[in-house]
């Protein structure tokens, strides 16, 4: 622990707390500050000023990371007939129907990362909403998990598909990628997360919508970004 410590103070000296930095320059600072024996996930944190409570000022949506985030998501598909067949042939990890239900819900079986369902579906994976909402799982229009065109939205996922939400304090919080995929690769990603952010600003919002903007690596310290230059 001691080491891991030192490991830590060393990396937070390199970060001036008063300091808003571009938005490159603070990837820079995570990917030299991320000095864990594994590579680090590298997330933004980004408060809006907005009020999640209110359904006309929600922000949600899902994009594809030009250069993915790192890990491969495990796909679960429920479908039927010609719909499990394409899901299965674009590479989703799990496709079925009734019995994955009865396996959730029976076995607390979660060995998948996304969910993904056919719009005839969502009556059977609507008596999952109680143990897939609280996890972020339930399948959701908005970010094309409850499609009839099962093989694209697949193939995206694979690709590096992202769902950024706010959470109950009006903060998304989304992987951008890891620490070895270096400053321009994170900012490729992070600037295409942000101006998606900012094209989905609500019309009811009021005020300065990009309240505060942090990147950070899983072991490092926040590297605050400046909100006005936050794609520069």
């Amino acid at each position: 622990m001691a080491r891991k410590g030192k490991r830590y103070a060393e990396a937070f000296a390199k970060v001036d707390r008063s300091v808003y930095y571009d938005a490159s320059q603070a990837l820079g600072l995570v990917v030299e500050t991320a000095s864990a024996k594994f590579d680090e996930t590298v997330e933004a944190h980004i408060k809006l000023g907005v009020d999640s409570r209110h359904a006309d000022q929600q922000v949600r949506g899902a994009i594809v990371l030009p250069h993915g985030t790192g890990k491969t998501k495990r796909v679960l598909v429920f479908a039927k007939g010609e719909k499990a067949k394409e899901a299965e042939a674009a590479g989703a990890d799990f496709v079925g129907a009734e019995e994955l239900v009865q396996k959730i819900q029976g076995e607390n079986w979660f060995d998948f990362d996304i969910v993904v369902a056919t719009p005839d579906m969502m009556g059977v994976v609507g008596r999952l909403g109680r143990v897939l909402g609280p996890k972020g799982l339930m399948p959701n229009p908005k970010s094309g998990t409850v499609t009839f065109d099962v093989a694209k939205a697949i193939d995206e996922i694979k690709a590096g598909k992202v769902e950024y939400r706010l959470d109950k304090t009006n903060i998304i919080h989304v992987p951008v990628g890891k620490a070895s995929f270096g400053q321009e690769k994170l900012f490729d990603n992070f600037k295409v997360l942000i101006e998606a952010i900012i094209k989905a600003k609500p019309s009811a919002a009021k005020g300065q919508y990009l309240r505060s903007v942090t990147v950070a690596s899983s072991m490092g310290p926040g590297v605050k970004v400046n909100p006005v230059r936050v794609t520069e």
